[in-house]
């Protein structure tokens, strides 16, 4: 009858406000939880169709969502590692750091206060590890925009200590054309019938006795001919160890020509042909046009230098220059090292070193991690050296607010928010990545106030239709007395 469709209408009121003041609850104690998306519940009336004749209440039900398309505001920090997504998508993570499968499950957040943990993983306040596309060894980032399993949580400690050996060496400096010319110098170059010009590699103790060296200079100075101008390159080996390679120039009685060695400093530091000068590797001659610039055509010393592994077996008499290797006890790789001399000039002024440049890198601890709004995630080493680690993926879906909720202020996709795909940050629609930034919820505590006062009366009211319809209902009873 109408006065029990009433009765149960008050009841669907109660539970349904009931149901509101939940959520409001859960928002105004959220409203300083980062990330958070302000969930709402809306009212839906019921329609008794069951009855003819008189009116039959049918109530109200509701339907809960959460607005998590919403984006709240970015508030700045001074943590690098705190991430904010400006526009669509949400970052990627997982629940565990290793033994993740195929079916491993993953979790979608705005929550993106993300911390360093004691295994080097980026992990949030809700236990989540972030996830990304690793980088291969050459810093090359492979993205995958629908396999989940391509990303792998990101640590920064991975590569705690990087050493990369010199592979090229470039020498900007001014040879002063003033400079003249020794009794050595002009007694030296004989050279040989099959190598003629400055050729250190022969004996000094041998004919010609005028052939002179300035690595046999650098081992005594009793011997040998001092260099008129030196260039010391550091050079990083396999181990990240620095070691000093040095080219030795020394003016001959040619015009524009100079004799070089290239020598390891200290001499014991490499292995030579037993004949050689201790620590000699390559010489050569450099030449000059008259103009002061490089004559790359007649200039003969190799540009590459050569050094076998240490546990190659030492250069064996008469195996001449570019058989040198690392000694035995440095325990390293060999190298080769191209030598680019093309800024050397040759000017009437004082022999002065400009620049010399390697790309090698000794061995360095991790100083720091910065991450680009692209979200690359590059370490940082205290040897001055940087290394990409991977990329922060975005997740996005066509019907972000059908995502479900599950705890941690994070989400799982769902039949209603549709497939996702990945991106990187900044392409095909998704957001950009704000380091050292934070999203604060999206609850507005005016409005949840405001909804708390609505509620209660609305529940006010559902509970005045029950006791009415009661009394009306003692009232029909009363009758029969």
């Amino acid at each position: 009858m109408s006065l029990s469709s009433a009765m149960l209408a008050g009841v669907t009121g109660l539970v349904s406000n009931s149901s509101a003041l939940a959520a409001i609850s859960d928002n105004i104690a959220n409203s300083n939880t980062v990330g958070y998306k302000r969930v709402g519940v809306d009212f839906t009336s019921l329609v008794n169709t069951g009855q003819t004749g008189a009116y039959a209440a049918g109530g109200v039900s509701t339907t809960t969502q959460h607005f998590v398309s919403q984006q709240g505001s970015l508030q700045a920090t001074t943590q690098v590692t705190d991430l904010a997504i400006s526009g669509d998508g949400f970052f990627v993570t997982a629940g565990q750091s290793s033994g993740l499968t195929a079916s491993s499950p993953h979790y979608f957040t705005r929550a993106g206060a993300f911390t360093v943990d004691s295994s080097g993983f980026l992990k949030n306040d809700a236990g989540l590890y972030l996830e990304g596309w690793p980088a291969d060894a050459n810093g090359t980032i492979t993205a995958d925009s629908a396999n989940l399993s391509s990303l792998s949580p990101i640590n920064i400690l991975q590569v705690a200590n990087t050493a990369q050996p010199t592979t090229e060496s470039a020498i900007d400096a001014n040879i002063n054309a003033d400079q003249a010319v020794s009794s050595a110098a002009t007694n030296a170059g004989a050279g040989t019938a099959t190598a003629p010009g400055y050729n250190a590699d022969v004996d000094p103790t041998t004919t010609p006795a005028t052939e002179v060296s300035m690595t046999e200079y650098a081992n005594d100075p009793a011997t040998g001919v001092k260099p008129d101008f030196s260039v010391t390159m550091p050079v990083s080996d396999s181990k990240g160890g620095t070691r000093n390679v040095v080219v030795d120039f020394l003016k001959s009685g040619v015009a524009n020509q100079w004799y070089a060695e290239v020598r390891a400093d200290p001499p014991s530091d490499v292995q030579t042909d037993p004949n050689l000068p201790q620590g000699l590797i390559e010489s050569g001659i450099v030449a000059f046009n008259p103009d002061g610039t490089l004559n790359t055509t007649a200039t003969t010393l190799s540009s590459t230098i050569a050094l076998g592994a240490s546990s190659a077996a030492a250069p064996a008499a008469g195996s001449g220059e570019g058989s040198a290797k690392w000694a035995t006890s440095l325990g390293v790789n060999g190298q080769s090292i191209s030598l680019d001399l093309s800024k050397l000039t040759q000017f009437s002024a004082p022999s002065s070193v400009t620049q010399v440049t390697s790309n090698g890198t000794a061995s360095g601890g991790i100083s720091g991690v910065s991450i680009s709004n692209q979200g690359i995630v590059t370490a940082v080493y205290d040897n001055g050296t940087t290394r990409t680690l991977a990329q922060i993926a975005l997740a996005t879906f066509p019907n972000e607010d059908g995502l479900t909720s599950v705890d941690g202020n994070a989400f799982q996709q769902s039949i209603n928010s549709g497939a996702l795909t990945l991106k990187a940050a900044g392409t095909a629609g998704a957001g950009t990545i704000s380091p050292s930034s934070l999203e604060a919820s999206t609850v507005d505590l005016s409005s949840e106030f405001t909804g708390l006062i609505t509620t209660q009366q609305a529940y006010s009211a559902a509970s005045k239709i029950i006791t009415t319809a009661d009394q009306m209902v003692q009232e029909l009873l009363s009758m029969k007395q």
